[in-house]
């Protein structure tokens, strides 16, 4: 595997699987503030972090070392807004930042599997910026994020509210790939 590949994989790994746990801490602070769905959000969107962060692993297979290193910030937890703002900004920098330059270099570097967990993951992480968004602006307006089930496809992340599509729309996964959060 390309050294660059192998960096941008184990980096995506790192920052995947520390937002997890961010999430996980913020779903708790949310249920003690009592925005029960925004806790919910929080932790499907976990799920698929871990979704993302297993498709990198898988990738790199055994290559996981000492050297997962990535610059992070935002360890705190404050409250629920504050926590969705963190959120957000992680999100965004994956969408805008992280995952397009992984792409083009694993593009570059002929890795089709990096190419296809980058993209599956650059792709899911636009619907999480846009749900922890809406989750923000309930919270800010004194309410909690007005969402019924919260699905999530365990091959790509793509998450939603509602039903379940028949297919993914991003890796195509059948209705039946995706875990339901109620």
């Amino acid at each position: 595997m390309h050294p660059m590949t192998k960096s941008h994989l184990q980096s995506a790994f790192a920052g995947e699987s520390q937002a997890q746990m961010r999430y996980r801490i913020y779903a708790d602070k949310a249920d003690r503030d009592g925005f029960p769905n925004v806790a919910r959000l929080f932790r499907a969107i976990t799920f698929a972090e871990q979704v993302h962060a297993t498709s990198h692993f898988q990738v790199m297979r055994n290559e996981v070392g000492a050297a997962l290193t990535v610059a992070n910030a935002g360890f705190g937890w404050g409250a629920t807004a504050q926590n969705l703002a963190i959120a957000i900004e992680g999100e965004e920098f994956e969408v805008d930042e992280m995952y397009p330059v992984y792409k083009v270099a694993a593009e570059l570097q002929n890795e089709p599997g990096a190419v296809r967990s980058f993209t599956w993951a650059w792709e899911a992480e636009k619907t999480h910026a846009a749900l922890y968004r809406q989750a923000k602006t309930a919270v800010e307006g004194g309410q909690d994020l007005q969402a019924g089930t919260i699905h999530v496809c365990a091959q790509c992340g793509h998450t939603l509210v509602g039903e379940a599509p028949d297919n993914c729309p991003i890796c195509n996964a059948a209705k039946a790939r995706y875990r339901a959060f109620a």
